[in-house]
């Protein structure tokens, strides 16, 4: 046994005060008459041998209650655990507050449960110690310290959230604000611990005392819609879309007649009826036939229950109504490349002299053609590089006769192979490639019937070991006639010949010139998002539709507008919403109170998998570190028992409180049942 407060031992002198009272205990006798003094001998001492008995044991029990009184104030316990806390304590206590805490036990949601226990741990430390109250949200507020009572009414206040963090991070924030704390660190996490977001294997901090309060119901069946985008890389007008949708079932074990729909202007179109084997996941498509332009929304949802906060997936995504490409030349339009665009529908072409450009247009084009250019100027090129990087496509072809040092310098700047040589060697092109985005899904076979391009003019391309080229056709020599490279967002398109015909017999060739100017104006490096998750982290690109003056973006839906952080970067903005949003849905964004687009929010799919670490994963984790310390079902029957133990080891002073007051019962019975 130890003492918390051993110099209240000393207290125990006081038990000289009852020894000597009763040491120096003068009785006054009284004087009794008998007619017969026979028997008074005898009685004197039997009564003497009793009033010494009686006072002994009014003496030791006087002594006990004082030894006892001394005893609780100077705080015994039976040492257990590691060690003993004194001093302040700072305790940080994170309350699970993500949507798996809506699931019930014994028909108490999980998140009820939780509150409850975080009132425990907080009441279980004194007025003076320091808490911090942290939920999934991460809160301003929450990153700092407060009183008991305070502590008391923020757990009042936590709700169901749709934001979710790793545990890690939570640690870490706990850590942040307690690691210039003095006294006892302390961190709870009441959680259902979830294997999604526990990621402490290999974690390691010895500053703080973790304790893990699991709080967890059965596992339960959940089907969720986990992620869905378009086949082609954009959606077209008047044309059938593919949208590809991935459902998951989350659970182990197989579940059947899971119904799948699109719900598109307030109509509910079925997609389909499937079966989804345990922890598997299947993709249906739904065709889409768009017959206008301008933002589109939809809802994907299948039929689930008990867990719903995943089974909607909201989509918005823009049609344009014309692909635009410019021409940029320097002896006038080309009549092959205007046929072609005129012969496309939704497909438009302007043609620019190279030495009248409005490099501010560039932006509003899909794709930029050079033809023949002499030279590339140091100012094009720099619009260029930076349009490409914005995610646009620029295709070169190059003139009989250029500045090659121009070009390469351009060329350089993007990464991409340089010019060498002009030959006038005639060239057949022998190979096509069908695994790129420009030829796939082009032709049923690629046999002889296929009639390929033929130069009689071309340059050889300096490729360096670090270019990242890929070849789209390829001249019988191996030589390169096309190739692709990534610049940025964007992407830079090489033909070695140009594309007169007295060079070149490319535009005789429909069955390849049409796809490829097509398919190349259609291309990208990276869809465009038709939907964002919820998190702090949320930030959506989109083109800045104004370049000057004052302007504000607003994002707004029935309930909720907000003023998103906005941060120009070239030709887009960026726009921070982390935190702001907390439901899912479709969205206006809005310029200056004028509807410019859709933005489909979606509930982070991480807690769709409801299966959690069991007991004895948990108690792994501490075999891993010892900071980490599992408060089991049996200790959370008694918390708050279970912390002061934990803490303070097997507390004894309450007991030396009630022996105190039984020795002063016994005192007091001997005094009035035992006369003398």
């Amino acid at each position: 046994m130890q003492f918390l407060f051993p110099a209240f031992l000393w207290a125990l002198l006081a038990l000289s005060i009852p020894i000597i009272i009763h040491l120096f205990y003068f009785r006054r006798f009284k004087k009794v008459y008998f007619t017969n003094v026979k028997y008074l001998k005898e009685i004197k001492e039997e009564t003497s041998n009793r009033n010494k008995l009686k006072n002994l044991l009014i003496l030791i029990s006087r002594c006990l209650a004082v030894a006892c009184l001394v005893f609780a104030f100077a705080q015994p316990f039976i040492p257990k655990g590691t060690g003993i806390k004194s001093g302040l304590n700072y305790v940080s206590v994170f309350v699970d507050n993500s949507f798996s805490m809506s699931a019930n036990k014994s028909e108490i949601p999980l998140i009820d449960i939780a509150k409850d226990k975080a009132r425990s741990v907080v009441s279980s430390y004194g007025d003076e110690d320091r808490f911090q109250i942290l939920t999934h949200d991460f809160e301003g507020k929450h990153q700092r310290l407060l009183s008991k009572e305070d502590a008391l009414t923020y757990i009042d206040d936590v709700q169901i959230t749709s934001s979710v963090q790793d545990l890690d991070l939570v640690l870490n924030r706990q850590r942040q604000l307690l690691e210039s704390s003095s006294g006892n660190r302390l961190s709870y996490i009441i959680s259902d611990f979830q294997q999604s977001i526990v990621n402490l294997q290999g974690y390691q901090d010895t500053t703080m005392e973790i304790n893990l309060v699991p709080v967890q119901s059965t596992a339960q069946k959940n089907v969720t819609i986990d992620s869905t985008w378009f086949e082609g890389p954009i959606p077209f007008l008047n044309q059938t879309n593919k949208l590809l949708v991935k459902v998951k079932n989350n659970s182990p074990e197989d579940i059947e007649q899971v119904k799948i729909s699109f719900l598109k202007e307030g109509q509910e179109k079925p997609v389909a009826i499937r079966d989804i084997a345990a922890n598997s996941t299947v993709t249906d498509t739904v065709n889409l036939t768009i017959d206008k332009s301008g933002w589109h929304t939809g809802i994907l949802q299948v039929s689930d229950y008990p867990v719903q906060f995943d089974d909607k997936y909201y989509i918005s995504f823009n049609v344009a109504d014309t692909i635009k490409a410019l021409f940029i030349n320097d002896t006038g339009p080309d009549r092959f490349m205007n046929a072609l665009f005129n012969g496309i529908k939704n497909f438009s072409l302007s043609n620019q002299n190279s030495n009248q450009l409005q490099y501010q247009q560039f932006q509003n084009f899909d794709m930029i053609m050079l033809n023949d250019l002499k030279a590339i100027s140091s100012g094009l090129g720099n619009q260029l590089l930076q349009y490409m990087r914005d995610g646009g496509k620029v295709l070169i072809f190059p003139g009989k006769s250029v500045d090659i040092s121009s070009y390469n310098n351009f060329l350089t700047t993007t990464g991409a192979s340089r010019l060498g040589n002009q030959t006038n060697l005639k060239r057949e092109v022998s190979i096509i490639n069908t695994e790129e985005f420009v030829f796939s899904d082009v032709y049923i076979n690629t046999g002889r019937n296929l009639k390929l391009p033929v130069s009689t003019l071309s340059y050889n391309f300096l490729t360096l070991s670090s270019t990242a080229e890929e070849k789209l056709l390829t001249y019988r020599d191996a030589g390169s006639y096309l190739s692709k490279f990534r610049v940025g967002d964007g992407q830079l398109f090489l033909c070695a010949s140009p594309i007169n015909t007295e060079s070149n017999d490319l535009v005789y060739n429909a069955e390849v010139f049409v796809p490829l100017i097509y398919k190349m104006a259609i291309s990208t490096t990276k869809q465009k998002p038709i939907s964002y998750t919820i998190n702090n982290n949320l930030s959506v690109i989109i083109p800045n539709k104004r370049k000057s003056g004052d302007y504000v973006y607003k994002v707004k839906d029935d309930k909720n507008e907000i003023i998103p952080g906005q941060s120009p970067v070239g030709n887009q903005i960026h726009l921070s919403m982390g935190g702001q949003i907390k439901n899912d849905g479709i969205f206006d964004l809005l310029l200056d109170s004028e509807t410019v687009g859709k933005i489909a929010l979606n509930y982070d799919r991480k807690e769709s998998d409801m299966s959690h670490l069991s007991e004895s994963e948990l108690e792994d984790l501490n075999t891993q570190n010892p900071s980490f310390k599992l408060i089991s079902d049996t200790q959370q029957a008694n918390l708050s028992g279970s912390i002061t133990e934990k803490d303070k080891g097997i507390v004894l002073w309450k007991w030396f409180v009630i022996l105190a007051l039984l020795f002063l019962a016994a005192e007091t019975l001997l005094i009035r049942l035992l006369k003398n």
